[in-house]
């Protein structure tokens, strides 16, 4: 029957003026930490920038593929087996081996107990592609050997890229993976795209290397630039200490040279290599290297034993910031490189939003002169919940301090048009009824208990909908899915609780009149 229990009403109210004061604080400044909520606006409408980073995957190939040449090497020295010609080249790994080696090299590489050449049994392949031309062999990852190195990658560049992100206070950013090779980042409000740009797109490899005074043609010598110059020093390609061994990286200023500087603390092995490094070789130029190219080449002038040092260099406090926020995250496992780069401004952003809300008004407004022209007082019952149903559903986004999207103001536009659905359906079911029941109460009640299974059903179907297309959609589609979802719950409750009561109210006081709807 039309007849809510007091505590119901009580629970409806309560429900109502929650949720309504969640969404009123996007309008309020609030200290308290929990009722200080407020619904992020997404990149199409708070302007940033949208970057699509490809992972490059090569240098981790060639050197999984070295790595795979020594196994090789020190497995045919444990075998005493003799190969020949064993070189790396083009992603394949070639040798030669005489006749009577053959099988027991055969059986190393095929076996699925290989160590050298793992066996994956969910993809029925070895790791390592092994092919023959007489007495000559040719290995090459295998299709899945690379997707597994590519998901290896991936999965930690997305880690790194989010440690970045995060060290820059960027609100709401979007981090995620497309494909097997690439990563989607989206910055909302960011207003410094190049930055960022110049920070994902370091690899941010450190070492520490000591200069040498012999020739480039000598053994483990290496020629490398200095960063932004043309000067050049030949380096030990013997690495004293690496990026890993960083605990913490932050700029700072050196107060004798009054000079900026970043500060950096090792682990306790770091600290032990380069102490010792240090020792023996106080007098001797150290070259702190970033990505192949010399920072600095400082001279040692006594052992530095503390575990903690500074790299000096011709910083500002931004560069050096940068440098510090690098270190700290770590190195990417492989070159990113940019791909699609699009930058929203905030005046388009504002564009969006003013768009949004006159479309949202334009059928809002439509929608509530139709409701009051065909139904009267039940089109002021139905306005009403219409207007707590946008509230009860920014109140709720708000409380999720959900990012909010131009599909995701479509979202909400759609869910007006639902809201109101459901009371054509209710009110013309409660038409056909009351031609047929003398008692008022008894119809209107009818008409609500006999729509419901028609307005569950489009609205259950509607949901499903968003639900596949937040779990399959990607970006927009996700706002779009999230708003229509919600949208769904929030109708539903404001027709069957809040429509409904006011309903009630209204019929039980003027179930005498000859004519109610």
């Amino acid at each position: 029957m039309l007849y809510f229990s007091k505590l119901r009403i009580i629970i409806i109210i309560a429900v109502s003026l929650i949720l309504s004061y969640f969404a009123l604080s996007n309008f309020i400044n609030s200290e308290d930490k929990i009722l200080n909520k407020k619904i992020n606006l997404g990149l199409d409408l708070q302007g940033g920038s949208y970057l699509l980073l490809e992972v490059d995957n090569s240098p981790i190939i060639n050197q999984k593929l070295q790595s795979k040449l020594l196994e090789i090497r020190k497995f045919s020295k444990s075998e005493n087996i003799n190969l020949k010609n064993l070189i790396l080249i083009n992603n394949k790994i070639e040798f030669n081996v005489s006749d009577e080696f053959k099988e027991k090299i055969n059986d190393a590489l095929d076996n699925d107990e290989s160590k050298i050449n793992p066996y994956y049994p969910e993809f029925k392949t070895h790791q390592l592609l092994v092919n023959t031309n007489n007495d000559k062999f040719i290995l090459e990852l295998s299709d899945y050997g690379l997707v597994l190195i590519k998901n290896s990658s991936l999965e930690q560049a997305i880690e790194i890229v989010r440690r970045r992100v995060d060290e820059l206070g960027t609100n709401e950013p979007t981090i995620v993976k497309r494909g097997n090779d690439r990563v989607l980042v989206e910055l909302p409000g960011l207003d410094d795209p190049s930055r960022i740009k110049k920070l994902l797109g370091k690899t941010a490899n450190l070492s520490f290397q000591f200069v040498s005074n012999k020739a480039e043609g000598s053994f483990g010598i290496e020629k490398l630039k200095y960063d932004g110059e043309d000067n050049e020093e030949f380096v030990s390609r013997r690495i004293i200490i690496s990026g890993e061994n960083l605990i913490d990286a932050s700029p700072s200023m050196n107060s004798q040279t009054n000079e900026t500087v970043v500060t950096f603390n090792l682990d306790r092995v770091g600290t032990k290599k380069f102490a010792k490094a240090t020792t023996s070789g106080v007098g001797k130029k150290l070259a702190i290297i970033l990505d192949n190219k010399i920072i600095s080449a400082p001279t040692i002038s006594e052992a530095i034993i503390g575990g903690s040092g500074q790299i000096t260099g011709d910083f500002t406090f931004q560069s050096a910031t940068d440098l510090a926020l690098l270190l700290r995250s770590g190195a990417l496992p492989a070159p990113l490189n940019i791909i699609e780069e699009r930058t929203v401004g905030p005046d388009l952003g504002k564009d969006s939003i003013k768009a949004g809300i006159i479309s949202l008004i334009i059928g809002f407004c439509l929608v509530v002169i139709f409701m009051l022209y065909k139904y009267k007082y039940f089109g002021v019952i139905a306005n009403i919940a219409l207007i707590l149903n946008l509230v009860i559903l920014l109140g709720i986004l708000t409380i999720f301090e959900a990012t909010l999207t131009l599909p995701g103001i479509a979202g909400i536009i759609l869910t007006v048009g639902m809201a109101v659905d459901a009371n054509v359906l209710i009110f013309e079911r409660i038409k056909e009824e009351i031609k047929n029941e003398k008692n008022k109460v008894i119809a209107f009640d009818s008409g609500y208990t006999k729509s419901r299974t028609t307005i569950l059903d489009a609205n259950i179907t509607t949901f499903i909908a968003a639900f596949i297309l937040f779990f399959m959609g990607t970006g927009p589609i996700k706002g779009f899915s999230i708003t229509l979802g919600v949208g769904i719950i929030t109708s539903l409750f404001t027709v069957y609780f809040i429509a409904r009561l006011l309903t009630s109210i209204y019929v039980l006081r003027n179930k005498d009149k000859e004519k109610l709807i």
